[in-house]
């Protein structure tokens, strides 16, 4: 089975002002059973246009939401997530991120790490979530 690319991009539409050219995707289904999810940020995946900056609550509000529009696209759902690495940029923001993740995480319990960076692919960015899920069979 070949695998299903969400969303695929090249970078240097998604990066103009930097020199790349790297084709990416949004997310990944492998074998029709496992989800691995870019990393997602507050961003607006039609237009590529940066949300809240300076807001990481909003920013991880919009992340979540992102998560969710691609799980759905997979196949799958949030209460499938099986794995989150999260990635601020400062450890003041990880209160903030953590109680707005726990909205959209309720009752989920995924293993998850969390890792304070120097930045993000763009400085506005204070939040990244990566997300590892699964389909279930159907049955």
């Amino acid at each position: 089975m070949t695998h299903k690319r969400l969303r695929p991009f090249n970078t240097k539409n998604t990066y103009p002002e930097q020199n790349l050219n790297t084709d990416l995707s949004q997310g990944v289904v492998a074998r029709g059973t496992m989800v691995f999810l870019r990393g997602q940020v507050s961003q607006d995946l039609e237009t590529r246009e940066c949300l809240h900056v300076g807001d990481a609550g909003a920013q991880t509000r919009k992340t979540m939401e992102n998560i969710k529009m691609l799980l759905e696209e997979a196949g799958s759902e949030m209460s499938h997530i099986c794995r989150i690495v999260v990635y601020l940029t400062d450890i003041r923001y990880r209160e903030a991120v953590y109680q707005e993740m726990g909205n959209w995480l309720e009752g989920v319990h995924p293993c998850s790490t969390g890792l304070v960076v120097p930045a993000l692919a763009r400085p506005e960015w204070v939040v990244e979530v990566e997300v590892t899920a699964v389909i279930p069979d159907a049955a």
